[in-house]
């Protein structure tokens, strides 16, 4: 039962009770797995455009942005980076004082490539009266990482990734934050803007718009655009509730109950706040040095151009159904283009009546559309791209994370574990209907994907909900078009030693 104090927590979050009582009825129930038909592939659901048709939807996708249209480059930026230092805050936790495993020798072996290296090396000598070199040569290693981890220093352990010197320039190092600015003036910019949207969480959003602020112009200056940068953070009514072992709510000390964040799922009523024609939607963590650009801006173009190629048809067909003006033999043909090209088949299409059939397309073609850019796989963790059975029956395109298989389905494990691509957040999605309205984009979310995970609160062991995530269930009842882009497009930074690939130098 919840107390009044319950019920003023969940009023002051804006979270209904009915919502509570769902999520802990889910934490008894789970979640199903999903039914899978197969693992995409080229030819298969993933397209492989040649030279000659990249060109022509670079071109597309140009002629598109020459038309005025408004176009966004969102960015999931609210992560803290403290998962990418994990070995360094282990080291200094460590009952030895010099580097012992391979990461810590390679760390310190390297740390002069590091594009924050000067900025260490100042902040050792205010706090330490040492520079690097002088602290590893009497064998202080550890007050070199706790400049970099700790607040009296860089402060990076607490900090959002996005705000971290990742690259070094002739003109100063630059953060992911920075990066993105570029490339949004790359690929994303129209009207002679770019837009740009950075979801921050509550703690770093100042640190965020004091950066942009201080940063932007210089870009600005030197692509001869205006950027409009926004900002938002993740609702407090997408938290979800913490159960015990037993499901029952878990409270903390003080008897309130415990919300924790939904996960990037969360972050599709940010999205739904948008106001664009097209959203580019990238991980803050995936950027390059400027030498390294030109496949991703091309590709990035490629991927718009497939989208708004086959958003242009698929409004067209809408509004032939709309106008009642066609015959069976139109009907076979959009068919043939919601099968084909959008990849989503009804096993039973043919035994509709054409009234029938006439409502069925409609729905498929009336809704948001996402082309995902997925890379071969080279045994990075991450989504695959599968062949997935839905709701209505019908089977479309869906990114899975292995959380959503049946592990004990030696079919769908092999599946999963020799699929030929996988999914690394590289998004652009139409958002509007073909009357320009905007579609309301929780209602494409498929409630049944969340997953159920365990964790701990001061000792105690917790059951947490994740919300079905952003590019997982919460686009399931998109139409998706997967197309194959290059290994060099994909370049995360999970840990910090990540930032001495060759990518990143």
């Amino acid at each position: 039962m919840l107390s009044q104090q319950d019920l003023q927590q969940l009023a002051s979050k804006g979270i209904t009770e009915e919502k509570i009582t769902n999520q802990l009825n889910e934490f008894k129930t789970g979640f199903p797995f999903l039914k899978l038909e197969a693992a995409a592939a080229i030819g298969k659901g993933i397209v492989a455009p040649d030279a000659e048709e990249r060109k022509a939807y670079i071109d597309a996708w140009n002629a598109y942005k020459a038309d005025g249209k408004r176009i966004v480059k969102f960015v999931p930026a609210s992560g803290a980076a403290s998962r990418m230092f994990k070995d360094m805050f282990a080291f200094l936790s460590a009952d030895y004082d010099v580097p012992t495993t391979d990461f810590e020798k390679k760390y310190f072996d390297n740390i002069k490539k590091f594009a924050f290296f000067e900025a260490l090396n100042e902040q050792c000598v205010k706090n330490e009266g040492k520079d690097i070199d002088q602290l590893m040569a009497c064998g202080n290693y550890k007050a070199v990482v706790a400049n970099m981890l700790e607040a009296k220093g860089l402060n990076y352990g607490q900090l959002p990734k996005g705000l971290l010197l990742f690259h070094n320039y002739e003109d100063g190092p630059r953060t992911p934050m920075e990066e993105h600015l570029v490339e949004g003036a790359l690929y994303a910019a129209s009207n002679g803007e770019s837009n740009v949207h950075f979801t921050v969480s509550h703690e770093h959003m100042q640190l965020f718009e004091a950066k942009v602020a201080e940063k932007k112009d210089k870009y600005a200056q030197r692509y001869g655009i205006k950027y409009n940068i926004s900002f938002s953070e993740q609702k407090p009514s997408t938290d979800t509730v913490a159960a015990n072992p037993d499901n029952t709510p878990f409270r903390t000390e003080d008897g309130k109950l415990l919300f924790r964040p939904g996960g990037h799922g969360a972050l599709i009523e940010n999205l739904n706040e948008i106001d664009a024609d097209v959203i580019f939607i990238k991980n803050i963590d995936n950027v390059v040095p400027d030498r390294l650009k030109a496949d991703t801006v091309d590709y990035k173009q490629v991927i718009a151009g497939v989208l708004v190629t086959l958003q242009k048809k698929a409004f067209d067909y809408l509004k032939v159904l709309d106008s009642g003006n066609y015959d069976h033999e139109k009907l076979e043909e959009i068919i043939r283009f919601v099968q084909r090209d959008l990849c989503c088949r009804k096993h039973d299409i043919k035994d509709l009546e054409d009234a029938e059939l006439v409502i069925y397309l409609r729905k498929k073609l009336n809704r948001p559309m996402r082309v995902c850019g997925v890379v071969k796989n080279v045994g990075e963790p991450g989504g695959g791209p599968f062949l997935t059975y839905n709701q209505d029956g019908t089977v479309s395109l869906q990114i899975l994370e292995s959380s959503q298989i049946d592990k004990s389905n030696v079919e769908y494990m092999k599946m999963f574990t020799e699929g030929t691509h996988f999914n690394p957040v590289d998004l652009v999605c139409a958002v509007k209907d073909y009357k320009g309205n905007d579609f309301n984009l929780p209602e494409f979310v498929d409630k049944t994907t969340g997953f159920i995970s365990s964790k701990s609160k001061n000792g105690k062991e917790l059951k947490a909900l994740e919300l079905p995530g952003l590019w997982n269930g919460a686009m399931s009842d998109w139409n998706t078009i997967f197309v194959e882009v290059p290994l060099s497009t994909f370049n995360p930074v999970k840990t910090v030693n990540d930032l001495l690939r060759e990518q990143h130098q």
